[in-house]
């Protein structure tokens, strides 16, 4: 039986021979200063997308983003920064440690107080980084 890859781990295998030697020779020339117009038009064409309200249009701009997270991310491991894999584990720390409604034994009556506790939360990590 043929072992099939996973979309994401394939988009992240397409980056990296993008910017592999045998690759694209524009993808491989960007940086993460050169990248950023790019980022700031496909945010800006997300959101333009979800006041259309056109439910494929939406798709197709978020993979647009998801691309530019794999690429600098790319870039990054490219670097010995970080990788996908690291952002990601990141990235559901976070989700945990602000969920704690979901994860701990924080009880909360609405919305509301899941936000207040979301910014308590954003803060007290901010103050323990500095």
């Amino acid at each position: 039986m043929k072992k099939t890859r996973s979309p994401f781990n394939e988009l992240v295998r397409i980056m990296a021979l993008l910017r592999s030697p045998q690759g694209c020779p524009w993808d491989k020339h960007q940086t993460h200063q050169t990248l950023k117009k790019y980022l700031r038009e496909e945010t800006r064409e997300t959101l333009e997308a979800i006041n259309e309200g056109d439910p494929l249009h939406l798709q197709e701009e978020l993979g647009d983003i998801l691309l530019q997270v794999v690429f600098h991310a790319q870039i990054a491991r490219e670097n010995k920064e970080f990788d996908i894999n690291d952002v990601i584990r990141g990235l559901t720390r976070k989700l945990k440690r602000r969920h704690p409604h979901v994860f701990g034994k924080v009880k909360v009556k609405n919305a509301a107080e899941v936000v207040r506790n979301w910014h308590t939360i954003k803060r007290q990590e901010k103050i323990r980084k500095s």
